[in-house]
């Protein structure tokens, strides 16, 4: 038995570098399992001769289990490659000759056409955005905020009998006044954006634009609505273009405005009737001139010290020639945005709604403060 143990113990030595580790664990069983038959039988010296040897063993085993494990490393190429290139292609550089070159693969330049794929680039996420109006029919009348939703305010419409130089023993003039209580109704300028929540996470200026696009579209349609009220209430002009210009139409208006005791401290117009008004002529082909009443200052137009305001929400040739003051914006909800993922079926198809309102009007008080002309009347 001895001799068998001995025998296995020497063959598995031999061949420890070849196996694997499965083997070298399969040929550790045998031997444990004759080692163990050995311990019966043998004597102690034999015994502690073969656990030193189980040792050793076992010693190799977990080196080259380890060794194993390891990552593996390509060796870089052995040996002169320049020679070996000779060498292998000895027969072709035989042949290479004074007139006949060696033939090789065609080359050229390098374009985008070598890329595949998209190249780098760079992100900018501030939208360009379409420019809203740079005038609110708002920034020229003053503000008022109710708590309903009607705002009724008393005017004077008139009266009879006057006031005058009393005659001694004579009883004095009466005079009575007509005051007449006017409502203003507030209503909902809206609107609102629907957009999906996938949109939101993949595109990250999204939330930062929308609020800025929807109140850009909400003035334009608070600027629509509150011209078509100024224009329905004001004073309609009387005023003809002909044998007259834009300037003097201008200048007439506020006399007549200030011969029924209204003070204009404001005039309207459209932008290209604005320009136009700088090249007014002395007369057809006799050079620029503008009245001494006409200034221009630092991006200012002032006719008779009133500025000159350009909008784009007029329509195209008109005018408003007045005193402001006389005009208020009625708020009774101030303008609002909201976003809500319970709006109609936005929970079953992942959507956003992005909504903005108020509830305003305008209330023009006295119509015969404004002046609304037409600088195409004949």
């Amino acid at each position: 038995m001895t001799e068998e143990v001995k025998g296995l113990f020497d063959e598995l030595k031999a061949g420890l570098e070849a196996k694997s580790v499965e083997e070298i664990e399969k040929k550790m069983v045998d031997l444990e399992e004759k080692y163990n038959e050995a311990v019966k039988t043998a004597n102690s010296e034999l015994k502690d001769e073969l656990e030193a040897k189980m040792l050793l063993i076992q010693d190799h085993a977990d080196k080259l289990e380890a060794k194993m494990k390891e990552p593996k490393k390509v060796d870089a190429p052995r040996g002169d490659e320049l020679k070996n290139l000779i060498v292998e292609n000895a027969e072709q550089i035989t042949k290479v000759r004074k007139g006949s070159p060696v033939e090789l693969k065609a080359v050229g330049n390098m374009t985008t056409a070598n890329l595949t794929g998209d190249e780098p680039r760079d992100y900018s996420f501030d939208v360009v955005m379409t420019p809203g109006q740079l005038v609110n029919v708002a920034d020229l009348v003053s503000s008022i905020t109710i708590s309903g939703g009607t705002y009724t305010y008393p005017r004077e419409t008139g009266g009879e009998g006057s006031i005058g130089a009393q005659t001694e023993g004579s009883d004095k003039l009466q005079k009575d006044y007509d005051l007449s209580m006017l409502d203003v109704t507030t209503d909902f300028i809206a609107g609102f954006c629907v957009y999906s929540k996938k949109m939101r996470n993949n595109i990250p200026f999204l939330e930062s634009f929308l609020p800025q696009a929807l109140r850009r579209d909400y003035w334009t349609a608070e600027n629509t609505a509150f011209n078509t009220t100024l224009a329905a209430a004001a004073t309609a002009s009387t005023e003809v273009i002909t044998n007259q210009n834009k300037v003097e139409m201008l200048i007439a208006e506020i006399a007549k405005l200030e011969g029924s005791n209204y003070a204009a401290n404001m005039i309207v117009v459209k932008p290209a009737d604005f320009f136009d008004i700088l090249i007014t002529e002395k007369s057809t082909g006799a050079g620029y001139g503008l009245p001494g009443v006409v200034t221009y200052s630092g991006g200012q137009l002032a006719i008779n010290g009133f500025p000159v305001v350009k909008a784009n929400w007029l329509a195209a040739n008109k005018y408003y020639v007045g005193d402001w003051s006389r005009i208020r914006k009625v708020v009774t909800q101030g303008l609002g945005l909201q976003f809500a993922e319970e709006d109609s079926d936005n929970f079953r198809k992942n959507n956003i709604t992005a909504r903005i309102e108020a509830q305003v009007a305008l209330a023009v008080e006295q119509p015969a403060a404004v002046i609304y002309g037409d600088f195409t009347a004949t």
